[in-house]
């Protein structure tokens, strides 16, 4: 009985697995996964967001990461992921994708046909695929100027626009290493967007902020424009990848997939259906309301989509079936509006996300000033930018070239949060310059053939065929300038065309190196003005030979002796001409500087006086010591030196170095000469210089201005020595004896200024780690500190980092060289050399910091005024003159603007640029806070008719990036509730435009985008 009773249980086990087989068999058919739901109310709403972050250059160039080249670095290629994606979504309509930088989709819709165009653009009138964010690129938020960021976006939406009738709506700021307030109110709710999604923020703000269910909130980023530019702000609970558990699906990637085919082994749906529910509570215990975002991606991924997309399917359809949980295809669009419909309440953000820490001593502040050579050429050409297209406009567009668009396209890219940082590989730093340069040349034809058009009186038509040639010198700030360097005969002068970008009216000092002494300048009526000649010193001229043989290829054939400066006046966006000629044939000329040395001089101190300004130096430290004001009485002790921060290598027990991104530093040591060198002092009528060989690798040189109240310092910091094998940051600071209270004042790309106190934030309780490094904050303006009397404002010529660490004083961080990658993925060092031929030496810098002290309350107007034109230099070109004709057959003086008018001195002109149709784009800004000034800090009036005399103007309101009419922007903007938040606040802003008066009012801090269709009549009148 039991042989027979085994044997049966035997034949029952045989007939339970044929049977198991055909189930199996069954089930292993064709499956169609469900992923078309949407919403689901009552459940926790896990929204899929597929997305691939594409870095428009890092480790590869632009280029190379859309071609899918040089992938010994890093095997990326966009156009595999645009490829492959847009393939996945054709294959089933519920997918979603979002793609962000348009620099990549540009390249990639240009090699489309037809057939796939018209696909595309289906798809994206469906919703599936969604443009995000829409920029060029995604930009840095820390060391881009306000300027630079409107147009690169500008440039992104009006393409979208234009090809998709497309709208974007969402911020997608992921990979920015902080975060600003001018992105939030200016970036964000200024061009319609209801949201904005990043990722990077302080470690242990991050903390905090899971804690108190505040990842979430309202940013409110701008004290002048209060709850007007409110934004809703979502900050990832870790990064802007997926989520913890294993959900990586790019091919050959780790994670787990879905098996779910009964006849294979490893059959795992429930266990992986239970991964992804644990992944979405995890996340809802730190959210509010019911839905929560899974960022489907990371760097460069779906080049092979589908590994993507059939994952996503799978956890839909099996997930959705278990209940838990409801998932769904979404993008931010999606996932905002269901926010926004929970009807929630958010905690309120103010001020910004600086500085951005990843741990305890990994604070990311080097990169504030990483490779400052890009950061000022990056600044120099998007104020050149600024300029050529105002020329554009005046002369006219031309149908047929060159054009100011491949300027704009350099300038785009370069604002990227991996480009102007510093943050990238050497070759492709080299290859933004490169872009850079070409977008150069091709500019500088148009503001070449603008002059002469508008010299010659032909302008207006955009082909004009001018005879006259001119000639720009863009190597100028190194003495290099090959027009006003050439012999200077009997009967041939020198034209120099001096060009206004600013509002106003602007009377400045320009300097043009020389060859001769013999040398005067005449105005444009032909009367001589004074002008005053200073010797150009070695470190200038070594700086000049070396870096124009690295750049041109060749050493110039000429060295000049002194630099021929002369104070002009130029109108409004306009020209006046002056000329330089021999003075051989005449008893006058330029004077010469006096030129004394400290040494020997009986007394411990120095003066040098000028105009209303006095500084004294202290010679037993060859150093400034006193800053005095005849005109205010403001008298304060000012005293600059340098030092430089020791790199950590990242040997000790935190094996964190500083490099490119971080700023760790493991000492700081005073420089000083290794012997005392003399004060050199050029002293004339016009400007003072006082010459410091600070060691044998920095080199100052301290001005003052006749017409000027503040000092000017230029410095040549490099090459840093390092064959000590110690990296060195290098910074000068600034001291008073002012009582600052640990409290001092930094802008946000140029627009706001915030306050910061140090070893302290707003939102949590500051943990200090690193209290050198914890405390700087981006520059791109300047910054300042206050008692209860005085201010002092220091304004730089590039960004750069900052902080006040003693109370009463300023420190800038001018320079980096470094010898250890900091581990964030670049894998090299901050070590930049320049070679002329087999000849490498480290990276020299050339810049100027600006300094001033003032009655309390009174610093604004001068940050103010003097940051435009620091920001926006006069633009100087040079012609040639023979036998004194030159104004019989050129106009010597320009302005657009109506006779004697000029903007308000609180309104800068941002944009002016004629479109591709002929229409025109205009940006004007308002300067200043709500009570930054007692005078400025109010309503602004600009009035077109003056700004464009003789046109007929009809007029459109626009969004900030001129992508759709402001009033619409406003009708559909959402409205987001607020905690405990005052009501109390009166923002002031310009009513609508009266096109009969054709009026703009300005409240504080307001910039006003407008769209003009102008007549195509201009004239250059001469007595303009």
């Amino acid at each position: 009985m039991a042989i027979a009773a085994s044997s049966s249980l035997l034949l029952l086990h045989h007939l339970l697995l044929v049977l198991a087989s055909w189930w199996r068999l069954a089930d292993a058919a064709y499956i169609a996964y469900n992923t078309s739901g949407g919403v689901v109310l009552g459940k926790l709403n896990v929204h899929l967001v597929p997305h691939s972050h594409d870095d428009v250059g890092w480790l590869k160039t632009i280029d190379q990461y859309y071609v899918g080249s040089n992938n010994s670095i890093q095997g990326a290629c966009i156009q595999n992921v645009l490829d492959s994606v847009v393939e996945a979504l054709l294959a089933d309509k519920s997918r979603k994708f979002i793609f962000v930088e348009m620099a990549f989709f540009i390249r990639w819709w240009r090699q489309q046909s037809d057939k796939t165009k018209k696909l595309v653009k289906k798809l994206v009138n469906s919703g599936q695929l969604e443009f995000i964010n829409g920029g060029w690129c995604m930009h840095d938020e820390a060391v881009v100027h306000y300027i630079d960021m409107i147009d690169q976006t500008t440039l992104g939406h009006r393409f979208l626009k234009q090809e998709f009738d497309q709208l974007p709506r969402i911020g997608w700021q992921i990979d920015p290493f902080g975060h600003s307030a001018v992105q939030a109110y200016l970036l964000g709710a200024e061009l319609g967007f209801d949201a904005l999604y990043f990722s990077r923020i302080d470690y242990q703000d991050r903390e905090k902020r899971k804690d108190t269910k505040s990842l979430e909130v309202v940013w409110r980023g701008s004290k002048t424009l209060g709850s007007s530019v409110d934004i809703f702000t979502g900050i990832f609970p870790k990064n802007y990848e997926p989520p913890p558990g294993g959900f990586y699906f790019e091919v050959n990637d780790e994670s787990p997939v879905i098996q779910d085919d009964p006849l294979l082994f490893d059959y795992n749906v429930q266990e992986r259906v239970d991964d992804f529910v644990a992944a979405a509570l995890s996340q809802a215990n730190i959210t509010r309301t019911d839905h929560i975002m899974f960022t489907m991606g990371t760097d460069f991924k779906y080049q092979y989509a589908n590994s993507w997309f059939r994952q996503m399917d799978k956890f839909i359809h099996y997930v959705n079936k278990d209940g838990r949980v409801n998932a769904l295809y979404s993008t931010p669009s999606i996932y905002t509006n269901a926010k926004h419909a929970a009807n929630e309440s958010w905690p309120l953000k103010t001020d910004d996300f600086f500085p951005y820490a990843d741990r305890a001593n990994a604070y990311w502040t080097g990169y504030f000033t990483s490779r400052p050579a890009l950061k000022g050429y990056v600044r120099l050409l998007s104020s050149y930018y600024v300029a050529a297209r105002q020329l554009e406009f005046i002369k006219g567009r031309s149908s047929s070239g060159p054009t100011t668009d491949s300027l704009a396209d350099a300038l785009a890219i370069v604002q990227h949060h991996d480009a102007i940082t510093g943050t990238e590989k050497q070759h492709v730093a080299n290859d933004y310059a490169k872009r850079l340069a070409i977008g150069y040349a091709e500019a500088s034809k148009v503001v070449e053939s603008s002059f002469a058009c508008l010299t010659e009186s032909i302008s207006g038509s955009g082909d004009c065929l001018p005879v006259t040639k001119f000639e720009q010198c863009p190597l100028l700030n190194i003495s290099y300038c090959p027009p006003s360097e050439s012999d200077l005969y009997a009967g041939r002068s020198l034209v120099v065309l001096v060009y206004n970008s600013l509002g106003w009216m602007r009377e400045d000092i320009i300097r043009i190196p020389v060859v001769s002494d013999s040398v005067l300048v005449l105005d444009h009526e032909g009367k001589e003005i004074e002008s005053q000649l200073l010797p150009i010193k070695s470190p200038s001229t070594a700086l000049r030979n070396f870096y124009v043989k690295a750049y041109l290829g060749k050493s110039p054939s000429i060295t000049p002796k002194y630099w021929l400066a002369f104070p002009v006046t130029v109108q409004p966006l306009g020209f006046t001409t002056y000329f330089i000629k021999s003075a051989k044939q005449t008893g006058s000329h330029a004077v010469m500087s006096m030129v004394s040395s400290s040494q020997g001089m009986e007394n411990s101190t120095m003066e040098i006086e000028l105009g209303n300004l006095k500084l004294q130096f202290d010679l037993d430290g060859n150093k400034l010591s006193h800053y005095f004001n005849k005109r205010s009485l403001v008298k304060a002790s000012v005293e600059q030196t340098y030092s430089f921060y020791s790199g950590d290598d990242g040997s000790g027990a935190d094996p964190q170095a500083s490099g490119a991104y971080v700023f760790r530093p493991s000492g700081k040591f005073p420089i000083q000469s290794e012997k005392k060198v003399p004060l050199t002092i050029l002293q004339g009528p016009l400007l003072h210089e006082v010459h410091q060989q600070i060691s044998s690798w920095i080199y100052q040189v301290t001005r003052i201005y006749k017409t000027k109240e503040h000092l000017e310092v230029e410095f040549i910091v490099g090459p840093i020595p390092t064959n000590d094998g110690v990296g060195k940051e290098v910074v000068t600071q600034i001291a008073t004896t002012m009582n600052t209270s640990k409290t001092f004042y930094t802008d946000s790309n140029g627009r706001d200024f915030i306050k910061r106190i140090r070893d302290y934030r707003s939102d949590w309780e500051l943990q200090v780690n690193q209290p050198v490094a914890g405390n700087y904050y981006p520059i791109n303006l300047g910054m300042y500190i206050k008692d209860d009397s005085t201010e002092l404002s220091v304004l730089a010529d590039r960004a750069i980092g900052g902080t006040s660490l003693v109370d009463g004083q300023v420190e800038l961080m001018l320079h980096r060289r470094l010898l250890h990658d900091d581990s964030r993925g670049v894998a090299e060092a901050l070590n930049e050399v320049v070679c002329v031929e087999i000849e490498c030496e480290g990276l020299a810098i050339q810049g100027k910091l600006y300094i001033r002290v003032d009655p309390l309350g009174e610093g604004a107007h001068w940050r103010r005024s003097t940051g435009q034109q620091i920001y926006s230099p006069l633009l100087i070109a040079f012609s040639e003159e023979h036998e004194g004709n030159w104004s019989n057959f050129h106009i010597t003086t320009f302005s657009m603007l109506d006779h004697s008018y000029s903007l308000p001195e609180n309104v800068a002109l941002i944009t002016l640029q004629e479109l591709e149709d002929g229409s025109v784009l205009l940006r004007l800004g308002h300067l200043y806070e709500v009570g930054e000034d007692k005078d400025l800090s109010k309503i602004a009036y600009v009035e077109l008719k003056k700004m464009f005399p003789g046109r007929k103007i009809n007029i459109t309101e626009m969004n900030l990036s001129a992508n759709q009419e402001r009033a619409e922007m406003e009708k559909k903007k959402l409205k987001w509730g607020v905690e405990s938040s005052s009501t109390d606040e009166t923002i002031v802003k310009g009513g609508l435009v009266d096109p009969s008066k054709l009026v703009v009012e300005l409240g504080p801090m307001e910039i006003r985008t407008f769209i003009l269709n102008l007549n195509k009549s201009v004239t250059a009148d001469k007595n303009n």
